[in-house]
């Protein structure tokens, strides 16, 4: 009985670490053809321009701000990795919600220290509740 609930328990997290993959894969390929001209391709950012994807502070003070921030951009400024940044990032309102919690999940995991995907469900909690859905 207890080899079966240990088959099961590793069979769930196989499958949330394929989710996770899948995510991954298809978010690196969603940030290489939006995000990486300005935030570069290690996350790195570009100077004083555009700040970089690695403060995983920003990103867990901010979680529920995220996916606005990629769909519709930002004005105003922020400070990154104690660093003031105040250029303004463009919308990006062709992405879907899809390729938002891809996007998303690819710079927490990558560029943070995030092993936690965002849902789709997620992404349109948080834009519904900021009203940018």
């Amino acid at each position: 009985m207890l080899i079966v609930f240990f088959y099961q328990l590793s069979a769930c997290n196989s499958n949330v670490d394929i989710k996770k993959a899948q995510y991954t894969v298809n978010g690196q390929k969603l940030y290489v053809q939006h995000c990486q001209n300005c935030h570069g391709s290690k996350g790195e950012g570009l100077g004083k321009l555009y700040p970089p994807l690695t403060d995983d502070n920003y990103f867990k003070e901010n979680r529920a701000l995220l996916s606005g921030i990629v769909k519709n951009g930002m004005r105003g400024e922020i400070i990154v990795n104690g660093e003031k940044y105040n250029q303004e990032m463009p919308a990006n309102k062709q992405l879907t919600v899809v390729d938002i919690a891809y996007i998303l999940t690819y710079i927490t995991t990558n560029f943070g220290k995030s092993d936690v995907i965002y849902s789709t469900e997620e992404v349109i909690e948080n834009l519904k509740n900021h009203n940018q859905l």
